[in-house]
């Protein structure tokens, strides 16, 4: 989100498991339930509404998707905050959490959602490309047995992931983005990709990676842009366990409950998301059976 200073209820799933959002454009329009279109620059199609921000100007010609989280309480009250003449902040869509679609601006419009940004040899994206917010929280505390928002709000366990971004030393807890939220994502991206012969689909993390985190490592930002732009994605790796008996946990911490019994020596895993410790793998003789094992206990095969 541009404001400035912050920015699955379900917990999301990794690689293998984030694929099946990543489905074909007929499979993303039937669960969104209507497809949607663009009509004169503007959505139409179940679950859209239009709210105008008085926070725009300019001719659009995009060129790039930018993809952003709200770092907000809720997609109303970050509507609220982006149609708000003070908060000199915009975006064309608010993505929310139930698959719900907010359009603030026609995409042949500049909104003010990338701030300081550059890529691929341009400045400043407000002037070339659409930007989306998705309702999600962002990074958060550990409270207790809960998780707290800059904001004040708590959430559960379930609502939230643990991972290392990618321009970060250390990893920290996220707000989880929901399946329906990841899936209509994936459908507007497609459609404004194809309806505007966008050249890439971005996070703001890539165009201002000294500011900015989002979507951050909850979105499958990797997956969606290979699906988008018809990228094949690599097959995962496969590892051996090497300890003579390595715990398979629910998430990357021992903390966390063991999924089946200890996995024996030899036993053949796909990794399916790494992180600086842990690794969240599944069994390769049962893809039903995934979960979290040190990496230090995995050799590549």
């Amino acid at each position: 989100m541009a404001r400035t200073g912050r920015g699955k209820t379900k917990m999301q799933r990794s690689r293998r498991r984030v694929m099946p959002v990543v489905a074909p454009a007929h499979a993303a329009a039937r669960m969104a339930g209507i497809g949607l279109s663009i009509e004169n620059h503007r959505l139409v199609g179940s679950g859209v509404s239009f709210v105008e921000t008085p926070n725009k100007g300019g001719e659009l010609i995009p060129q790039y998707l930018v993809l952003h989280y709200t770092a907000g309480k809720s997609a109303r009250s970050s509507i609220n905050w982006l149609t708000n003449p003070e908060s000199k902040a915009s975006a064309h869509i608010v993505l929310g959490r139930d698959g719900s679609i907010c359009q603030l601006a026609p995409f042949n419009v500049k909104t003010w959602h990338a701030g300081v940004s550059q890529w691929d040899g341009l400045s400043g994206l407000n002037s070339y490309a659409i930007g989306i917010e998705m309702d999600n929280a962002g990074p958060l505390k550990k409270v207790g047995d809960r998780y707290q928002a800059w904001f004040g709000t708590m959430y559960e366990q379930s609502e939230v992931l643990y991972a290392k971004h990618r321009l970060d030393q250390e990893p920290r807890w996220w707000h989880a983005y929901t399946e329906a939220q990841i899936q209509r994502a994936l459908e507007l991206s497609r459609l404004l990709v194809r309806h505007y012969q966008l050249r890439e689909v971005v996070g703001h993390e890539d165009i201002a990676p000294d500011r900015k985190r989002d979507p951050g490592p909850a979105f499958p930002l990797e997956q969606v842009r290979a699906s988008v732009m018809g990228r094949a994605e690599e097959e995962p790796d496969r590892y051996a366990v090497t300890a003579p008996s390595l715990n398979i946990r629910s998430g990357p911490g021992v903390e966390f409950p063991l999924v089946v019994e200890p996995l024996k020596q030899g036993t053949i895993v796909v990794l399916l998301e790494k992180r600086d410790r842990w690794n969240k793998v599944e069994l390769a003789e049962n893809g039903d059976i995934e979960g979290w094992v040190r990496n230090q206990f995995l050799e590549k095969v």
